[in-house]
């Protein structure tokens, strides 16, 4: 059985971690089927936004852990230096052995060119709360509990969460949850701003659509992919010139296509018919890749 599964409807699709019997505990193999189901459901044209749930009463009960002491899939060959990693990244063997899975699967959440939004059904733990944060919205179930228990493990953050977390909630909130690796509840998470809203079970996966829905219909998928490159690219440390240059090309590159057809339609009060596609990488729209 895959460890997630797929489901298109109405141009939105459901990423559902398919593990209930262990609560969708995460593995290496399924953060490999995650990034590939991701790919492939983002290339596909007819898929407008994505949401991702969990099967059965967990969303994601975070790393399987065994009697081994190297879950995380580390080869230990790869003792690389900062200098080293930093210049080898990329490479197949550094990255299968050298790069933490939750990494790898923000990023490739990051590269993603529709809306991500987090369903969040029950237990959310160490990298079922982390995997959210880089999707674009987070709602949780009224069962929902999250934690980022990393420092009760005796191990640090991954998935790129110490950048995200604090961007979320502010610097405070963030090293509350993370020292103190404490389990917080639905209500509480969106007390502080880790979740958008906070839904009755039976009523999660409908309210995630209906966003869906809402964000992308009748919406540019040209657009919407720039516009979601430029928002995170810009939560880095780049200055106001350089969100001013990107934004100068994405615009560009969106003005005489469906931009057009957006003014046009605007003009005519009629709705726009967008066929401008997502485009196909950023190297060539943006200053940095």
């Amino acid at each position: 059985m895959s460890t997630v599964t797929t489901t298109v409807d109405d141009g939105i699709a459901t990423l559902t971690l398919n593990r209930p019997g262990v609560l969708n505990a995460f593995t290496l193999d399924m953060g490999a089927d995650f990034v590939d189901a991701l790919r492939g459901l983002d290339a596909d044209a007819a898929v407008r936004a994505i949401i991702v749930t969990g099967a059965g009463r967990a969303f994601c009960a975070g790393m399987e852990l065994s009697d081994s002491d190297n879950v995380f899939g580390f080869d230990p060959r790869m003792d690389l230096t900062p200098a080293e990693l930093a210049e080898r990244w990329q490479e197949p063997e550094v990255s299968d052995g050298a790069r933490e899975p939750g990494g790898k699967l923000t990023l490739a959440i990051l590269e993603c060119r529709k809306p991500v939004i987090a369903a969040i059904n029950g237990p959310a733990v160490g990298i079922g709360s982390t995997m959210t944060l880089p999707m674009d919205f987070r709602l949780a179930s009224t069962h929902a509990r999250m934690g980022f228990v990393f420092a009760r493990l005796g191990i640090t953050p991954e998935a790129c969460s110490t950048w995200f977390l604090p961007r979320l909630i502010g610097v405070p909130s963030a090293l509350e949850l993370l020292y103190t690796g404490d389990i917080i509840d639905a209500a509480r998470a969106h007390e502080v701003g880790l979740v958008g809203s906070v839904h009755e079970p039976d009523e999660l996966l409908p309210a995630a659509h209906a966003l869906a829905d809402r964000l992308t219909r009748g919406r540019s998928p040209h657009a919407v992919a720039l516009t979601r490159q430029l928002v995170y690219r810009h939560l880095a440390d780049v200055g106001v010139l350089e969100a001013h240059l990107d934004e100068s090309l994405a615009l560009r590159h969106a003005a005489h296509g469906d931009g057009r057809e957006g003014g046009l339609a605007f003009l005519a009060k009629r709705e726009p018919h967008f066929n401008q596609p997502a485009p196909h990488g950023f190297d060539h729209i943006f200053l940095r890749a």
